[in-house]
């Protein structure tokens, strides 16, 4: 599968964006989708997860509240809906797939996951 992130871009704090993640190939609903970040000079992170079916959704603690994550089968699409930014949720944010059944945590380590986007850049300015 072929993933490509859009919809990034510059925002004010406290203001919102929406990430989507289109993926090409078949069987999109097959796969356990993420959402991960790196900002400059840091790790990258997990940030949130969800399901093959979207019945089951994981955030980091820090987005818990702000962020929400869902998915289209129909359109192989998965988004992140992200509210309330704040200067600290600045990153290039990366989407990321794998072929495997869910399980909470696991769905959390970026080493999980196959197949990355390209990142989209986020910059939250205060």
């Amino acid at each position: 599968v072929q993933l490509q992130a859009s919809g990034g871009g510059l925002v004010l704090a406290g203001g919102s964006l929406r990430l989507s993640c289109a993926a090409s190939g078949r069987a999109f609903g097959n796969y356990v989708m993420g959402w991960f970040r790196q900002a400059l000079g840091k790790e990258r992170e997990f940030v949130a997860a969800i399901s093959r079916s979207g019945g089951n959704t994981n955030y980091a603690d820090s987005v818990k509240g702000r962020f929400t994550i869902a998915r289209d089968n129909a359109k192989n699409t998965v988004y992140l809906q992200m509210n309330s930014l704040k200067p600290e949720d600045t990153a290039v944010y990366y989407c990321a797939a794998d072929r495997k059944f869910w399980e909470r945590v696991r769905a959390t380590d970026q080493n999980e996951y196959h197949y990355w986007g390209q990142g989209t850049q986020v910059t939250v300015s205060s």
